[in-house]
């Protein structure tokens, strides 16, 4: 069973349409109302999203549990670690 299997996600937020800078702070937003431990689902299709977001999560200690990318949409699952 992977990570993200045995974490269940608390929310989910749909970033499509929006472009840099704001999923990111979007993200930052949502990442603030949650626990330690707690996960969320990230959806995006803004090109930038990809990098923006992978740095943030290391910046921040928010684990990736998992990215994918199929098309343009690109879905990320967060795990807030502090």
């Amino acid at each position: 069973m992977s990570d993200k299997e045995k974490n269940e996600i608390e929310k989910e937020l749909d970033t499509t349409g929006l472009y840099c800078p704001e999923p990111l702070f979007e993200v930052r937003n949502l990442s603030e109302t949650l626990e330690i431990g707690q996960c969320f689902k990230v959806i995006a299709d803004d090109p930038a999203a990809e990098e923006d977001l992978k740095r943030w999560a290391k910046r921040t200690e928010t684990e990736l549990l998992d990215f994918r990318k199929e098309d343009d949409i690109l879905t990320f699952i967060f795990k807030k670690k502090k």
